[in-house]
């Protein structure tokens, strides 16, 4: 990085999309306001969150006094939490079918062995909802038995063939109960949640279904509208899953003419990105060909920042060329590493360490002793991310090599 970027943004507008994710996005907001406050007692700098003007998307405003800079920043985020509890919203069956279809798609095409290549911690995160719903299955199918047989032989000699029926009700009733309970506890063991994270992409094997490609035209319209108005950049900031749908929307902007070449500066930040796990499927020609058309854009800066012990993520792993995509003039993303063992005190890292899906957020939150990567001084600081990073080198552990059974771009 330059060791003294020059001020340039006092307005921005940032664009926050999220992943799957079926919780209200005022999680966003209440996270913003809670870890900004604290990034900034530790970093010795003013955030303060205000309502968002009326209309449009839901968001917030935030004033930073940064740098001895005041800037305004208005957030707004696409909203795509509804698709995702509509997708949730299914049967105990119907989820065990989900789970052997998903299961299908990544094997049957290989997919899985090509992940593996990359980062062992995605894929046994993607494992990890299989695991646990055949364990929750033999565990339920165990009380399940149990309680048949002992029934049985404590029914049978005084009832006969009715104490074997009622045993099998009993038996019957006890899977059910344990299933549901199990079910219902999800927020503990996350084996639903994730069974239905994976299956979502799974389904079309990499191509967006139509709800989620009309939310984001409308997103796309919302971002395309900020270039006509008086902001000094404009930020597109994609986390998890919401990073692949911000290189679709950049790409469908950019096509279109829609990002004036003398309108604000473009900045997109992907964060712990899990680009592979839907670029490697084999419909995914949409996200391909828009992973190598944005890669080679002069008009905008592309930051992708991730980190080892995210274990949800691809960490270092370059979205295009893994993929298989990278053009011979590609510029774009620049890679590196948030380096969580380092920016994190030692005890604030053990105790998040095991903590996989707190980790996975770590990006949106505040750091204990942060490097040159800070969520709140990129989204309300005085620096475009261009400037931020214009002379930051990429990580040299990163992953490049494309392995990538499926490069194809064209259906």
């Amino acid at each position: 990085m330059r060791s003294s970027p020059i001020p340039t943004v006092t307005n921005r507008r940032v664009f926050y999309i999220p992943g799957y994710d079926p919780i209200s996005p005022r999680r966003y907001r209440e996270l913003y306001r809670k870890e900004g406050t604290s990034q900034a007692e530790i970093s010795g700098y003013e955030i303060a969150l205000n309502p968002k003007t009326p209309g449009g998307n839901y968001g917030w405003n935030v004033n930073g006094l940064i740098d001895d800079v005041r800037v305004s920043s208005d957030v707004d985020v696409l909203i795509w939490s509804d698709i995702v509890r509509d997708s949730m919203d299914t049967s105990i069956l119907a989820t065990y079918v989900q789970l052997i279809r998903t299961a299908w798609v990544y094997i049957g095409s290989g997919t899985l062995w090509r992940l593996m290549k990359l980062r062992k911690g995605p894929v046994i995160a993607a494992l990890y909802p299989v695991g646990m719903l055949l364990v929750q299955l033999l565990l339920a199918y165990a009380a399940a038995a149990g309680a048949f047989w002992g029934m049985k032989s404590l029914l049978i000699p005084l009832m006969g063939i009715l104490g074997h029926v009622m045993a099998m009700v009993v038996g019957i009733a006890v899977f059910v109960l344990l299933m549901r309970w199990f079910k219902k506890k999800d927020g503990r063991f996350f084996a639903y949640y994730l069974m239905h994270d994976y299956a979502y992409g799974a389904a079309t094997k990499g191509a967006n279904p139509p709800e989620l490609e009309a939310r984001m035209a409308q997103f796309s319209d919302s971002i395309a509208a900020a270039f006509e108005t008086d902001v000094d950049e404009v930020l597109v900031v994609g986390h998890s899953s919401g990073a692949h749908l911000g290189v679709s929307v950049l790409a469908d902007l950019i096509r279109a003419g829609r990002v004036p070449a003398d309108g604000p500066t473009l900045s997109f930040l992907s964060l712990g990105q899990v680009v592979p796990m839907v670029s490697f499927l084999p419909n995914a020609h949409r996200l391909r060909a828009d992973l190598a058309y944005l890669s080679v854009q002069d008009g905008l800066t592309w930051v992708d920042v991730t980190a080892p012990g995210d274990g949800c993520a691809f960490a270092l792993c370059d979205p295009v060329c893994v993929t298989g995509v990278a053009p011979p003039d590609k510029r774009w993303p620049l890679v590196f590493s948030a380096a969580f063992s380092q920016t994190l005190t030692a005890a604030r890292w053990k105790e998040l360490r095991w903590r996989f899906f707190r980790l996975h957020f770590q990006y949106l939150c505040a750091f204990d002793r942060p490097g040159d990567y800070d969520y709140f001084q990129i989204t309300a600081g005085p620096i475009t991310l261009g400037d931020r990073y214009a002379d930051r080198a990429p990580s040299k552990s990163r992953i490049e090599t494309p392995v990538n059974k499926y490069p194809s771009m064209a259906p």
